[in-house]
């Protein structure tokens, strides 16, 4: 059974699961005279039940149920291998009179962990049937501890933490001012300003759905620091960002937080309006300010036709000194606020993630999701949190939006907390990186990502080297104690190599390389052209071209990056190469045998949730055996059986390796990728560009991420302002470009 429970509960402690295991049995050997008496087996299934639920830490219906059923069916083992009727007894033993009565005088051995409170049940009958507890006292006494310890820690969490209740309601049904406030109570006066606004928490746990993403974790940012967190896709960083944004964890009230993770809800509230009502205490200090004001020339007026000896005078003195320290107390919030300023830094923010001066006076609702999704990024810019949580920025914005996003953070006067898988983009903005793995948190200081990979790598090493050394130096001590520990001239020597052993540090076995490759079919050679565009225009009306004169050829070995601004028709190219869109003017011309694979958002979207990747490709590509889509899945590192889940449960990541798959499927002689890294961890990012390297035909790639582009592209095309034209330059001199023009603009924002 010890072995089903470290499986049902990952990292349970072994000397819970010994004493589950030991209780369940000596209760298995105990009678009771009285049939109505409730049976021993069934009071240690239900204390043994809650012990083992209160050190999973996962208190679901779920989970007990899970538990309750690993119980019985070793209870109904235990019932079988004694001999017991099952059927004499409502639960589960029959009743026998002893030969003798049993002393229930003493409890020794025994503790009192949770059920076991009420009487006293280490049973020892006399003579005729004598059973020993297999119960180790000071073992169980340990894990009594530790339950002990967790439990008060998750109360005092409740307790000290009120906002972690708002979890218990629904977001929909609290509005952003609701919700802001309540995360992030006012602090005015000096007090909260005197504060420190480092974080630092201990031994904290995370959980969703039954799965444990932190385990005694701790949790360091130091103020004014920037931390990337990265891990493997699935491994709970959103669930982390998450429970921070909501204070489930016990970060200082004193701090303010702000998490990016939602669209805003579009109304008419202009771009820049939203923007600024944001910052809700600020919204709320500026009314609190002109209502105090207006009170105090009341007051004003009251005392100015009392003579100063009167009582009515004192009274109103007294309310006058009060309203001018809450007064003073606003002023000097609204200044550390740079209240004053607040207008031109929100239109700046808005300049640099691609609204134009004529955008930010459009109605929050005339607005896709996308640059919703830019407004709230925005806003939390402007609100200047002191931890501001984003995650995976990069996924909504454009190159130019993603420079200028990167110089603002370099800038940014509080802490940060991004989540992201642009290795370019960490590389600018991180100070510190944060590696999320095996439910704890280590933590690289001074390091942007390119010297964490090596740092990582080379503790990984290390930590194996010092592993297969003390396995191999185990090994040789316990060889010689089975040797010689009945050797009686080797005696004394043997017990000094135990108690060698005893004392050497438990080493936890380093985890394996996480690796992930990718693979595409051989390509069909073609003999040219291939696809060529010749001044090719296009609009969705007639009116707005959106695209005129394209020259584009395409041919086996290209190898085409296309970047610009949001909106200036990236997309649209794709869809035109892929005959998605017929052009309003000049001539496209593809080979006749010619197969193009389209990658799109949109097609992992397509993907059945209800059914399995296997399934599904059978389904969508019949002809070969499930063992051959298997086999296909594995090279793009959907191995074991991942490929036989409900595409509902895989990750991002794993959905969009699931939709490569399925492209591959196509044997294409072109790649047409739009966005292709968008939820793909750094591993699978690797793993693409790789495979795109190898890829025998052309591809054509939209994608805002710098380093595939850098990894994967020959040659550069900017799509802006109505045309596409190659880039004499590598996307390095493209991302200067940017950044001289916001500065020459003065777009981008100084602190």
């Amino acid at each position: 059974m010890e072995s089903q429970l470290q499986s049902q509960i990952p990292g349970l402690d072994r000397v819970i699961s010994e004493y589950s295991v030991g209780y369940l049995t000596h209760a298995s050997h105990q009678y009771v005279e009285d049939t109505n008496a409730p049976s021993p087996l069934t009071e240690a299934a239900e204390s043994v039940t809650d012990l083992l639920v209160s050190a999973s830490g996962d208190f679901s219906d779920k989970n007990r149920d899970a538990i309750t059923s690993l119980v019985e069916k070793f209870i109904t083992t235990l019932s079988s291998s004694n001999g017991i009727d099952m059927e004499r007894q409502q639960m589960p033993f029959a009743a026998k009179k002893l030969d003798q009565a049993i002393n229930v005088g003493s409890q020794r051995n025994m503790s009192s962990t949770l059920g076991l409170t009420s009487g006293n049940v280490d049973l020892e009958s006399a003579n005729a049937r004598k059973v020993e507890s297999k119960v180790d006292k000071k073992k169980l006494e340990k894990a009594e501890r530790k339950i002990r310890a967790k439990q008060e820690k998750k109360q005092m969490k409740n307790v000290e933490y009120e906002s972690s209740r708002l979890l218990s309601q629904p977001d929909e049904t609290m509005s952003y001012e609701e919700f802001y406030m309540a995360v992030n109570p006012l602090q005015l006066g000096s007090d909260s300003a005197a504060k420190s606004k480092d974080i630092k928490l201990d031994n904290i746990d995370i959980s969703i759905g039954g799965l444990r993403i932190l385990t005694d974790a701790s949790f360091t940012l130091a103020y004014g620091r920037r931390y990337g967190l990265v891990g493997q896709n699935g491994i709970g960083k959103s669930t982390l960002l998450r429970a921070l944004s909501r204070r489930e964890v016990a970060v200082p009230t004193h701090v303010s937080i702000l998490h990016v993770e939602q669209e805003i809800t579009g109304d008419d509230t202009s771009a820049i309006q939203a923007v600024l009502d944001a910052d809700v205490w600020r919204k709320h200090l500026l009314k609190e300010q002109e209502k105090i004001t207006s009170q105090l020339n009341v007051l004003e007026e009251e005392r100015s036709q009392l003579a100063d000896t009167s009582k009515d005078a004192a009274r109103l003195d007294n309310d006058r000194e009060g309203l001018d320290i809450t007064l003073s107390d606003i002023h000097s919030k609204l200044s550390e606020m740079e209240s004053d300023k607040a207008e031109s830094r929100a239109a700046s923010i808005l300049a640099g993630l691609g609204f134009s001066p004529e955008r930010q006076q459009y109605a929050t609702k005339t607005f896709s999701g996308g640059w919703r999704m830019r407004l709230a990024l925005a806003r939390a810019l402007f609100c200047e949190p002191d931890l501001l949580l984003l995650d995976e920025p990069s996924n909504m914005l454009d190159v130019p939006s993603i420079t200028f996003l990167a110089n603002y953070l370099q800038g940014y006067p509080s802490t940060v907390l991004v989540v992201s898988h642009d290795r370019a983009f960490l590389n600018e903005v991180a100070t510190d990186i944060v590696h999320q793995h095996s439910e704890r948190l280590d933590y690289y200081r001074g390091a942007n990502f390119e010297s964490f990979y090596a740092t990582k790598e080379e503790r990984r090493k290390i930590a194996k080297r010092e592993y297969e050394k003390q396995m191999a130096e185990r090994a040789h001590l316990q060889s010689f104690i089975d040797k010689f520990r009945y050797n009686a001239a080797k005696s004394s020597e043997a017990q000094s190599r135990i108690k060698k052993l005893e004392k050497m540090p438990v080493l936890e076995a380093p985890e394996s390389e996480y690796t992930v490759h990718f693979q595409f079919p051989e390509v069909e050679k073609l003999s040219p052209p291939i696809v060529q565009m010749t001044d090719v225009c296009f609009g969705y009306t007639k009116d707005k071209p959106l695209l005129r004169d394209v020259d584009l050829d395409v041919q086996l070995d290209s190898r085409i990056g296309i970047v610009g601004p949001n909106g200036a028709g990236k997309t649209t190219v794709l869809k035109l190469l892929t005959n998605q869109l017929q052009a309003t003017k000049g001539l496209i011309s593809t080979h006749s045998r010619l197969r193009i694979g389209f990658f799109a958002q949109h097609h992992v979207d397509a993907l059945d949730m209800n059914a399995s990747a296997v399934t599904f490709m059978a389904k969508t590509y019949p002809g070969k055996t499930d063992e051959d889509y298997r086999r296909h899945l594995g090279a793009f590192g959907i191995t074991g059986m991942t490929g036989l889940q409900k595409m509902e449960f895989l990750s991002g990541g794993q959905k969009s390796r699931v939709a490569f798959a399925c492209l591959s499927l196509t044997n294409p002689h072109i790649l047409v990728l739009d966005e292709p890294s968008n939820h793909l961890d750094i591993e699978g990012m690797d793993a693409l560009s790789d495979a795109l390297q190898r890829f025998e035909g052309g591809v054509v790639m939209v994608s805002h991420d710098v380093t595939m582009l850098q990894n994967v592209c020959k040659s550069l095309w900017v799509c802006d302002q109505g045309t596409v034209h190659k880039f004499d330059g590598d996307v390095k001199a493209y991302k200067k470009q940017i950044t001289a023009q916001a500065d020459a603009a003065g777009v981008v924002a100084k602190h």
